[in-house]
């Protein structure tokens, strides 16, 4: 087996190669607005740390979310377009299971990503295997009572300090952790999500209300 896992569903464009047994190659920046130009350099340089070539690859493990709309999409299309190539299978984990996974927190805890427009996307945890909620995206002081007194990870929990007063690392979700997660439940014959975006809102571009549609004569 060779995974190749991506997440672009943060500001962390990151990519890693898992052979069944633990990943072999990594890559993670951090840079929201250059997912596009980031990605396909990435996946390059983990082949070429690990002496592979594209056709080996068994799998494609790729973050569904939830994360912003133009982030989201260039991981999931180049997910799909690689599965087509390769005739492979593509596999969906949420991004938010791969940062609690990373943690490997024992005891309930809340995984909190930036969602933008002062919100937070978040998910409830009973430990860095078993999410207890559904992702969602509210404002940090709406959920305040919630979350009150639990260990927090993700960018999101930092950033509010006031909802999430025992925020730390990870910040961002890595593909290694996410290869890791997904070779783990494979392994036990687990049913992996599809490879289908966790939006959870709309986009930020939108037709305008009063658009005027024009038609020829």
């Amino acid at each position: 087996m060779l995974l190749l896992a991506l997440d672009t569903a943060t500001p962390a464009v990151t990519v890693a190669l898992h052979d069944g047994d633990d990943v072999i190659a990594s890559s993670s920046q951090v840079d929201a607005r250059r997912h596009g130009e980031l990605l396909l350099p990435a996946i390059d340089r983990v082949l070429d740390e690990a002496g592979l070539k594209m056709g080996a690859v068994t799998g494609i493990v790729v973050g569904i979310g939830p994360g912003p709309y133009t982030g989201l999409r260039v991981g999931l299309m180049t997910a799909d377009t690689f599965g087509l190539a390769l005739g492979v299978p593509v596999h969906g984990v949420c991004t938010l299971d791969g940062l609690a996974y990373a943690a490997d927190l024992e005891g309930p805890f809340v995984v909190a990503t930036d969602a933008r427009r002062k919100e937070v996307y978040w998910a409830r945890y009973a430990d860095s295997r078993t999410r207890l909620t559904d992702p969602a995206v509210d404002r940090p002081a709406d959920i305040a009572g919630q979350v009150a007194g639990l260990p927090a990870v993700g960018a999101g929990a930092l950033l509010y300090p006031e909802t999430f007063p025992r925020a730390h690392e990870p910040e961002h979700v890595s593909a290694a952790a996410l290869a890791r997660l997904a070779a783990e439940r494979l392994a036990a014959g687990e049913e992996l999500p599809a490879p289908r975006p966790l939006y959870l809102r709309r986009p930020d571009a939108q037709v305008p209300k009063n658009y005027k549609v024009v038609t020829p004569k």
